[in-house]
């Protein structure tokens, strides 16, 4: 039997063909909202004012410890180190068996003057920054999506793999989110309907499951990219309680060449960690939990048996001492040390 979550990507016209997605979100409509004036404003973006939204959005949101932002003429730069102050992992069924470690420097480029595109713009990898400084993905783990067509069989949340909070570690032992970000925005200073949780690459805003004045989305407001038009942005995209859950694309113009990509842990012959593989069925009881001498351990049961994978410091920076008896390794207990 197909998903209900099957029907959930046809969010009105603007989900049936990209001709229609360019109409609607095109710098010259006139398409109103409920979040201020009548009228979509076609004001030159002033880049400095735009530099001081988005540090504002973090600094109210309270992460100014976990994100910080540097501004040049063409992009406000954030940077963190992906990791958030809310628990991880915990609640996750589905395991690919790795573990988010932090990743110092990570900087990304948010456009002062976006403009939307012809046409949307997926991508296999992060599509936009919550401000706690964690990247969001869409709700696939599995390569660039078909935007017009869901796909059950590569919905992380369907499949029980993210966790309490809507993220997990990635291929690269890497922390982000592919749905609403629940456990950030419940933490947030500023928490509301009118709060901006994260950015899009393409330089517009992402906000929660309603409009800024807390007025109800409609089921035919959001384009494919779950967005729609806003009359101080120009633009924004949305959380949602379906399918896609969060942006699965990006309206906007955006060089994907200047995105950046998280380093992966390796050893020092520059060989990587055995890559995670989900165990058939998933797992049972899974725990992530930080002892005070700060070593972390993932630990969870298999077919009755128990599995595990913990970390410390090293004395390089960037590096951790890992040892691991997973799945994958069919149990073999495997130690290394391994750096950004």
């Amino acid at each position: 039997m197909r998903s209900p979550r099957s029907k959930m990507l046809v969010l009105g016209p603007a989900a049936i063909s990209l001709t229609l997605f360019a109409y609607a979100c095109s710098k010259d409509s006139e398409t109103t909202d409920t979040a201020a004036s009548s009228t979509t404003t076609t004001d030159p973006v002033d880049p400095e004012d735009r530099c001081a939204t988005i540090k504002a959005s973090i600094s109210d949101a309270g992460f100014s410890d976990n994100a910080t932002v540097e501004c040049d003429d063409t992009y406000a730069y954030i940077t963190s180190d992906t990791y958030p102050d809310h628990e991880v992992m915990n609640g996750i069924k589905e395991t690919n068996e790795q573990i988010p470690v932090r990743a110092p420097g990570h900087k990304v480029p948010i456009p002062l003057a976006p403009e939307l595109a012809t046409s949307p713009t997926s991508i296999d990898a992060a599509l936009a920054v919550a401000v706690n400084g964690v990247p969001i993905y869409d709700y696939s783990a599995q390569g660039e999506l078909d935007v017009n067509t869901y796909d059950p069989n590569t919905d992380t949340k369907a499949k029980g793999q993210l966790d309490n909070c809507g993220g997990h570690a990635g291929r690269g032992d890497d922390y982000h989110y592919h749905v609403a970000p629940t456990c950030m925005i419940e933490s947030m200073a500023n928490k509301g309907d009118s709060a901006v949780i994260g950015w899009g690459f393409d330089g517009y805003p992402i906000y929660g499951s309603k409009n800024p004045d807390g007025s109800a989305i409609g089921s035919d407001d959001l384009d494919v990219c779950n967005g729609q038009a806003d009359s101080t942005f120009g633009y924004r995209y949305h959380t949602s309680a379906a399918a896609p859950y969060i942006l699965q694309c990006l309206a906007g113009k955006v060089d994907k060449t200047l995105l950046p990509r998280i380093q992966p842990l390796t050893d020092s012959s520059n060989k990587g960690k055995d890559a995670g593989t989900p165990p058939q069925g998933g797992v049972q009881s899974l725990k992530h939990e930080v002892a005070a001498d700060g070593t972390v351990t993932m630990s969870y049961t298999y077919q009755g048996a128990n599995y595990y994978i913990k970390y410390s410091k090293a004395t390089k920076e960037n590096c951790y001492n890992f040892e691991m008896k997973t799945v994958t390794n069919s149990g073999v207990v495997k130690t290394g040390e391994y750096c950004r």
